[in-house]
């Protein structure tokens, strides 16, 4: 069960100065709890103890991050069930995929805990000319100093970690502002830092209203900002971020290729994972199904019959697969999408109605290559079929589309992998499988309006942490 109220985190101290945050449970409508929310004040206040405490984090020991970072494993484990009832409520996960969230954020801490004692540099020689004859060069990675971070609603726990995980492997202090949608999972993990023995001012979690949040942009104490979040947003805040360095996690419009000779009813089986996984509400989410004419016929009866098995309902049910999209506003929105589209002409396979924030899986074919459902981001459980004549053709018809996030592709021919990997303008190309599919130790990010840089522990680190070199002159 979740507490009567929560408070935020300042400067690693939990703080109850209101419960003016009212957190929903997005089934039932109902409030589930209250939460504390920080305004301008606050937030000035937990950014000069980030900067304060950039030094102490600077100098902990490698062994140490490694071991608070190995606590918050252990911790999280035994929180387990409680972690996922949260996301459960908070964010209408249904429980299955709560608890497949809880198991990512194990891993992400664990694999964070590993890269803490593996941050190294290079011997580098300089002595490739005459005039450095005598010169020797080494590099090595320090703490890039205070971060700001801004989590988004669909993945609360896992995408917070990726953030929070690699900023206290570097050694990085951080202030996180939460989605107010989802605030909870991101105060459990607040609460656990706080057991630790961290610096003070090492960590700050602070929900706030977007309009009171500016200081995490623009405040030039804070040295990079980490953004998850919607194109719109994540552009506004780059403009605004003056010196620092940005990361951008933006969202995409992601195509799946079925070729021809693939295995259809695996491929019908992830793809319906891909699409519908969590009401479609991530941003790798199979949005495009692009099939080879000889196979979209069966393709299209086989992922229509599968859509209309799959159960919708009630997150908190073992055999729910379907649950509500995170508020009655975003249902509207894409359900208007798929409306316009059939009025277009578009064909409706599976699915298509709507009962408040319970948006039906749905499947559709001959949309419109220029509405909003084809172009734009659904964000929600909206798949749709299209075929193609030629592989190049449905490489062409991928990068038709402001988006570059990830590619997923079912063919067997090397050379058309190649060409894949060759040609997609994305951040990543998974074959064999969809787009949905992430791991969390790979690059993981974007091009075009999908974002800029990578998470991904090892290389979020990077991110957080600047290359300082070392040249030695032997007068000898």
């Amino acid at each position: 069960m979740l507490q009567a109220s929560y408070p935020y985190y300042l400067a690693n101290k939990a703080v109850t100065p209101n419960q003016d945050l009212v957190v929903y449970d997005k089934y039932s409508g109902e409030a589930a709890t209250r939460v504390a929310l920080a305004d301008a004040a606050a937030i000035d206040q937990a950014i000069a103890a980030a900067a304060a405490a950039a030094e102490p984090m600077r100098k902990l020991p490698a062994y140490k991050r490694q071991a608070i970072l190995n606590f918050c494993v252990e911790r999280f484990e035994q929180r387990f069930e409680e972690l996922a009832e949260a996301l459960c409520i908070e964010a209408g996960k249904p429980i299955k995929d709560a608890r497949g969230e809880v198991t990512r954020l194990i891993d992400t801490f664990r694999i964070a805990a590993e890269e803490a004692v593996r941050i190294g540099g290079e011997v580098l020689p300089l002595d490739i000319t005459p005039r450095a004859e005598g010169y020797t060069g080494m590099w090595k990675r320090v703490p890039i100093g205070p971060c700001s971070f801004i989590s988004p609603f669909n993945f609360p726990l896992n995408l917070a970690a990726h953030k929070v995980a690699p900023a206290l492997a570097a050694g990085c202090p951080f202030i996180l502002k939460p989605a107010s949608l989802t605030p909870i999972g991101a105060l459990i993990i607040g609460e656990i830092l706080a057991e630790t023995d961290l610096p003070e001012g090492a960590f700050s979690i602070l929900p706030c209203r977007r309009d009171g949040a500016d200081l995490f942009t623009t405040d030039e104490r804070l040295k990079l900002l980490s953004f998850t979040g919607s194109p719109e947003v994540g552009w506004q805040l780059k403009a605004k971020a003056g010196k620092k360095p940005v990361v951008l996690e933006l969202g995409g419009n992601a195509a799946c290729v079925v070729d021809e000779g693939t295995d259809l009813d695996d491929a019908v089986a992830r793809i319906i994972f891909g699409a519908y996984y969590q009401s479609g509400q991530s941003c790798i989410s199979v949005q495009r199904v692009l099939v080879h004419e000889k196979h979209y016929d069966e393709v299209r009866d086989k992922l229509t019959a599968a859509v209309k098995d799959l159960v919708h309902g009630d997150p908190r049910d073992e055999n729910t697969f379907i649950g509500p999209m995170i508020s009655e506003k975003e249902a509207e929105r894409l359900h208007g999408w798929i409306l316009a589209a059939k009025d277009a002409g578009a064909q409706v396979l599976a699915g298509g109605e709507r009962e408040g924030a319970m948006l039906q899986a749905t499947l559709m074919e001959n949309v419109d290559p220029a509405l909003d459902a084809n172009t734009q981001e659904a964000f929600g459980p909206l798949a749709i079929l299209s075929s193609f004549s030629s592989f190049d053709q449905a490489l062409e018809e991928v990068n038709a589309s402001d988006f570059g996030l990830q590619a997923g592709i079912f063919t067997r021919d090397i050379y058309k992998i190649q060409k894949a990997w060759d040609e997609l303008d994305v951040g990543g190309v998974v074959i064999g499988d969809v787009p949905s599919w992430r791991v969390d130790n790979m690059p993981y990010g974007g091009v075009k309006d999908s974002g800029l840089g990578r998470e991904g522990i090892r290389y979020a680190i990077e991110d957080m942490t600047e290359i300082r070199l070392l040249a030695i002159r032997n007068p000898g």
